[in-house]
């Protein structure tokens, strides 16, 4: 029956996309993930982690560690520059940016600086900023980190957000009627597409991503408007990773990767 509802759902919110033959992929290499979260990887070999709140990062030769008790529950953490790495702890509203070899560079705490931003998401963005939406005012902001300034861009997001992700040009969002968003540096919002139902997500730039429902994951392209099946040996997985045309499927045992190029 839930599938059935599914695949309702699935032809009403994504009429104007077809579906077509399975992705293939070509296995490459297992780990075991040891009772770890498994976060992913970047294009220097490195693979990150958190265990029992403890942030990790991973080659074939190290093992780097960062906590902070003081601050609990790590919310998030952001990679997308390996040089500066960007942990959040919504609970205090603070930031903290590391080096390559996890050693803490800066320490930020929005409430010190202005008690009108309670930030929820956290990204690097381009030019010494951070990407925040504050879900006071529930808008997105650009949050210079040398200056501790901050600015609105956009007009406040009046419907409820189920996901964001964001690169150094452009903060996406998928609201709750699965209307998929970016908003760039210059406050200019492109409504990207309406997207199937899904469980799990990752935005790969404006015109891909993948999803995952039922087990089954998903290559969208909004250019082509085609949604493609990849093909994976696993019945089930916890969440995966994409980057540089090798995909990381992650289960509470171990990691597989594969070697797919995205249409």
């Amino acid at each position: 029956m839930k599938k059935t509802i599914y695949l309702f759902l699935f032809l009403c919110c994504s009429i104007s996309f077809c579906q077509s033959q399975k992705l293939k992929t070509t296995a490459l290499s297992t780990t075991e993930l040891e009772n770890k979260t498994y976060i992913g990887f970047d294009g220097l070999g490195n693979n990150y982690y958190i265990k029992d709140n403890v942030f990790n990062k991973q080659n074939e030769s190290q093992t780097w560690e960062y906590k902070n008790v003081a601050l609990g529950k790590i919310t998030s953490v952001d990679y997308v520059n390996p040089l500066k790495i960007v942990i959040f702890y919504e609970d205090f509203n603070t930031i903290i940016t590391l080096d390559n070899q996890l050693n803490e560079i800066q320490k930020l705490n929005l409430f010190d600086i202005d008690n009108t931003i309670f930030a929820s998401k956290i990204g690097m963005a381009s030019q010494n900023q951070f990407w925040i939406y504050n879900a006071l005012t529930q808008q997105i902001m650009l949050f210079d980190y040398l200056k501790s300034t901050s600015k609105n861009i956009g007009n406040p997001i009046q419907e409820n957000i189920k996901y964001t992700q964001s690169d150094f040009n452009n903060f996406y969002w998928i609201d709750e009627i699965n209307n998929w968003y970016a908003i760039d540096i210059f406050g200019k919002v492109t409504l990207l597409a309406n997207i199937p139902p899904f469980e799990k997500i990752q935005i790969i730039d404006n015109e891909k991503l993948l999803f995952s429902r039922d087990n089954i994951l998903y290559s969208l392209n909004n250019q082509t408007k085609v949604v493609h099946e990849i093909e994976i040996v696993e019945k089930s997985f916890q969440n995966y990773y994409y980057k540089d045309q090798i995909l990381a499927i992650f289960t509470n045992q171990q990691i597989k990767n594969y070697k797919i190029k995205l249409p």
